[in-house]
């Protein structure tokens, strides 16, 4: 199909709203002209730069994230399951080696990256697990079907300089396209970028580039 429209998905596994906008791309990316670019970059550094907030820090915007989060999770169908300690995990789990890793991957195997991300999701959202931990990020890597060598491989690259300066990279190239949080997603049409923030925008990115949306879960 001429003419696919090149859409970026910026995305940290921490954001509950970055798994929302990612599985309503991944079910468009068949049905709309697209080719969609999965963009693992690092909240943390985000909102540092730009003096943004995570949602949870304001108590009754928390009370009322986790109302939303709970009510999209069942409109898009998505196994997300949030918990009252939903929020301190949000807020005391690092993401920055499982963003390494999913950097790693997308230097060496980006055919994994879909299926790593979901994973990463589900243990972080649906498992409540400590994603920080090793251990932790290879069960991740072989539910996703990568082997123990690659896995092992890839795990060992999150601390190598490149990996590191790759998430540093795609995290200022979001912020250079106006992003603050996420899920950032931008598609390039007529010749310029469109930034959209978060997961409830895919509607109106349809509407920019001329494609239908017929909800969360297209048939």
């Amino acid at each position: 199909r001429m003419g696919r429209t090149v859409v970026e998905l910026f995305y940290d596994v921490v954001s509950p709203y970055s798994w929302l906008g990612f599985e309503a791309l991944c079910r468009y990316q068949h049905i709309w002209n697209i080719d969609l670019h999965f963009r693992p970059a690092f909240l943390s550094g985000i909102m540092q730069a730009t003096g943004n907030k995570p949602p949870a820090m304001l108590p009754k915007r928390g009370e009322y994230l986790l109302k939303d989060v709970r009510r999209m999770a069942k409109y898009y169908q998505v196994p997300l399951r949030i918990t009252e300690n939903s929020l301190q995990h949000m807020l005391t789990i690092s993401t920055l080696g499982a963003m390494r890793f999913l950097t790693a991957a997308d230097m060496t195997e980006p055919r994994y990256l879909e299926p790593l991300s979901r994973e990463f999701w589900l243990s972080f959202w649906s498992q409540h697990e400590d994603i920080s931990k090793p251990d932790n990020i290879l069960a991740v890597a072989r539910k996703a079907g990568l082997s123990p060598d690659l896995s092992q491989k890839l795990l060992e690259k999150i601390s190598s300089p490149e990996v590191k300066n790759r998430l540093k990279e795609t995290t200022e190239e979001a912020m250079k396209y106006g992003a603050f949080g996420m899920p950032a997603v931008v598609a390039h049409y007529n010749g310029k970028p469109h930034l959209f923030f978060g997961s409830d925008r895919i509607e109106l990115l349809g509407s920019i580039i001329g494609e239908k949306w017929v909800g969360p879960v297209p048939s």
